[in-house]
């Protein structure tokens, strides 16, 4: 991408947001001030449980006022090239149909944002899918057979396999997570070092960790999660315009369960149906030869995938309003008693998108990695 574009685009993409602009007041429960107020009153985002920390590192997340989350801006090319990303996204004159069903799997993206004082600073404007939760247990979950995307060094390559050698074949690395002891009134907290020590054998018992209160295993938040999961895997089965590395999702359940569990919606039953025994390894296919300069202008390809039979031109883009969601197939009968199942009200968003890349291929080491995540927690909540 030239100097010109770069500037055109950063010109284009600069939507200031300013105090009184977000979802709504305050910030919610469990969110507190983990220092005095900085930033026009924006503090340190307390219950982060990976990444980059305010305070700690160079750039960091912070809590703004309104209760929204405020994302500093990496160092170029991978903060402009996540700037890109939501913007492209969340873009109003957005009608690619594949692109719309993202928006459901993401955090919700109000724009940019900077402090008068610091107005070189920018950050992106987030929606904090934690805020509704009284006790939120979070955790972080890297997904792929590979964490470096396809212009990384040699030096980067090996670093990032250093880290975890495990991950091309697990397909997928706990970065983080804290979850709610209900005896203690507290937080457990798991860090990235504890992730890393996970291999084959132990993966499923670490994994139920984050589903443990102390007392007993949430089986309802894990049944939540699997449909969540399976959600965003059919997405990435349907499509094949954006390769993802490096990117996370982000699991939040309530530490405090509900009195009375919402029950499975129609829809979310037939997503729990297809949910099915994971066997085998596919092919891991990098072969992404597009400039960087093409990314932003995927929406003039179509989604290629079985639930969206009609394919558009690739050489035109034709807006077509469709926002309708992927057509959820239903695969096998209801078993008895499934009716009667109930659900955690859990969220699973995808988020960290510094390493995203167009392509003409399936993302298989993201499938990959869901369909291994999708297996374990499977395992645990059938144990």
């Amino acid at each position: 991408m030239d100097s010109s574009s770069s500037v055109a685009l950063r010109r284009r993409l600069e939507i200031r947001s300013d105090l009184s602009s977000g979802p709504g007041p305050g910030p919610g429960p469990g969110l507190g001030h983990a220092s005095g107020p900085r930033l026009n009153g924006c503090v340190p985002l307390s219950h982060q449980v990976a990444g980059h920390k305010y305070g700690v590192d160079k750039v960091g997340i912070l809590q703004h006022p309104d209760g929204t989350v405020l994302k500093q801006l990496q160092p170029p090319p991978r903060g402009p090239r996540e700037m890109q990303f939501y913007s492209m996204v969340y873009a109003e004159d957005c009608h690619d149909p594949c692109l719309l069903v993202l928006q459901q799997h993401l955090p919700k993206f109000f724009g940019t944002w900077s402090s008068p004082d610091s107005p070189t600073d920018l950050y992106l404007k987030l929606e904090d899918v934690t805020r509704r939760f009284q006790k939120p247990c979070i955790m972080d979950v890297k997904i792929g057979q590979r964490s470096y995307d396809p212009f990384a060094s040699q030096e980067k390559r090996e670093q990032q396999i250093r880290k975890y050698p495990l991950m091309e074949e697990i397909g997928f690395l706990v970065l983080g997570m804290r979850v709610y002891n209900v005896g203690s009134d507290s937080f457990d907290s798991y860090d990235q070092h504890y992730g890393r020590g996970l291999v084959k054998e132990t993966i499923k018992d670490g994994l139920s960790k984050f589903f443990f209160n102390g007392d007993v295993l949430r089986k309802d938040a894990i049944t939540a999660s699997i449909v969540k999961v399976q959600k965003i895997l059919l997405w990435f089965e349907g499509q094949s315009q954006l390769n993802f590395y490096a990117s996370s999702l982000l699991f939040v359940y309530d530490g405090v369960p509900s009195a009375s569990p919402r029950m499975l919606s129609s829809e979310e039953k037939t997503t729990a149906r297809t949910l099915e025994k994971i066997d085998g390894v596919l092919e891991y296919n990098n072969n992404i030869d597009q400039s960087l300069s093409t990314m932003y202008s995927l929406h003039k390809k179509g989604c290629t995938s079985s639930h969206h039979q009609a394919k558009q031109d690739n050489s035109k883009w034709q807006p077509n309003g469709n926002r309708s969601p992927i057509q959820l197939e239903a695969k096998g009968q209801d078993k008895p008693g499934e009716a009667d199942r109930s659900e955690a009200d859990v969220e699973v968003r995808m988020i960290d998108f510094a390493h995203v890349f167009p392509s003409e291929v399936h993302d298989h080491g993201y499938i990959y990695g869901l369909r291994n995540l999708l297996k374990v927690l499977q395992e645990i909540l059938e144990d």
